[in-house]
């Protein structure tokens, strides 16, 4: 019982320190970037609820387009849309009613002007039909 005990203390901690790794790297990549000037972003997804979940991101850079797998598509979809996410055209699409959550967050320039979104969608299918290839880091 103890053993299991110190183990679940041992992952939380783990988990913790990772999430602090994470939280502390974002501000540091966007600084960096907001000196060098660009149109850029920090996008991260966080599926699942709040008892389980992953988070991944990347830094989205559109000048050249860079970042992850659909960057130039991301980037063309952005300028269309003015950098404005919630304005990026909606994907005509059929999705799932199925719930799997995930929260999409994106913090950045555009154009010289700040941006920060958070949307928490039903599921994947849904995310992409209404904010294109701006989140697709799977790779």
């Amino acid at each position: 019982m103890t053993y299991t005990t110190t183990t679940t203390a041992v992952r939380g901690g783990l988990l913790a320190a990772a999430a602090l790794l994470l939280a502390s790297g974002a501000p540091a990549q966007a600084t960096s970037q907001e000196s060098a000037g660009g149109d850029w972003l920090f996008v991260t997804l966080t599926t699942g609820d709040a008892r389980s979940s992953g988070t991944r991101g990347t830094l989205l850079l559109c000048d050249p387009p860079q970042g992850h797998r659909r960057a130039a598509e991301a980037c063309a979809q952005l300028e269309t849309a003015g950098g404005d996410i919630g304005a990026v055209p909606t994907r005509e699409t059929y999705c799932p009613m199925i719930y799997a959550p995930v929260t999409a967050h994106a913090r950045g320039e555009w154009q010289g002007r700040p941006v920060e979104y958070k949307e928490t969608f039903s599921n994947t299918c849904v995310l992409g039909a209404r904010t294109g290839a701006v989140f697709a880091l799977d790779g």
